[in-house]
């Protein structure tokens, strides 16, 4: 197998629809599969993916407003994120949602609640400390506890958050703040489908964007 590694690619040519091999990196998944390209864009004819994949695109679209400026044709963002979420659980006819969020960020998590709530959903939320376990209870050595190992310190429970989840039928989830690996945990065990809403970075208050931007930052990456 040849890997992908778009990254490399300078021109992007697969942005304007162009299949001419020699535009196309020795890495490029359109010179290297085909068939596969072919069987998994037959995939989104499936009824259960059609019509979820057809709304995002109405989403993405309606996330802009075009304005003309001068000759040219230009787009602006209207929405943030979150109203992003919230148009398109109407779009899909979600009435309940999930939230699974970080102890650290509960306060963003409430803000965050209230704004899905006033947008009429129902919304079951679960703390990643949910169960009250202590990490020596689920087979974490107390030294890698972040306090004093020998008091208790409540084990993130992404299981029990996705399970909780999954009780609750929710049409998706959203995960504000988990910790990385539980986040990874909690999506693979989720029924519903996953969407971030804030990434965890304790470094940068939560905008590990601005590290690739930073010179500040470039002794530490």
């Amino acid at each position: 197998m040849i890997d992908p590694k778009c990254t490399h690619c300078a021109q992007k040519p697969c942005r304007e629809g162009v299949f001419e091999e020699s535009r196309l990196p020795n890495f490029c998944p359109i010179k290297n599969y085909k068939t596969l390209i072919t069987e998994v864009t037959k995939k989104y004819s499936h009824r259960d993916i059609q019509d979820f994949f057809i709304k995002a695109a109405y989403l993405e679209k309606e996330c802009y407003q075009e304005k003309a400026a001068r000759e040219e044709n230009r787009i602006f963002p209207l929405r943030p994120r979150i109203r992003e979420l919230t148009e398109f659980a109407k779009k899909i006819g979600a009435e309940k949602i999930g939230v699974a969020f970080c102890l650290g960020l509960a306060d963003e998590a409430s803000r965050a609640v209230t704004i899905f709530e006033s947008h009429g959903l129902e919304v079951c939320s679960v703390i990643c400390s949910c169960g009250s376990i202590d990490k020596t209870g689920v087979n974490i050595p107390k030294e890698a506890k972040i306090r004093n190992p020998d008091k208790f310190e409540a084990s993130c429970n992404p299981l029990l958050q996705a399970e909780l989840l999954n009780r609750s039928k929710t049409a998706f989830n959203v995960i504000i703040g988990l910790c990385v690996g539980h986040d990874m945990l909690f999506t693979k065990y989720s029924e519903a489908p996953v969407t971030t809403l804030i990434v965890k970075d304790r470094f940068t208050g939560h905008n590990p964007v601005i590290t690739l931007y930073s010179r500040y930052h470039k002794d530490i990456v």
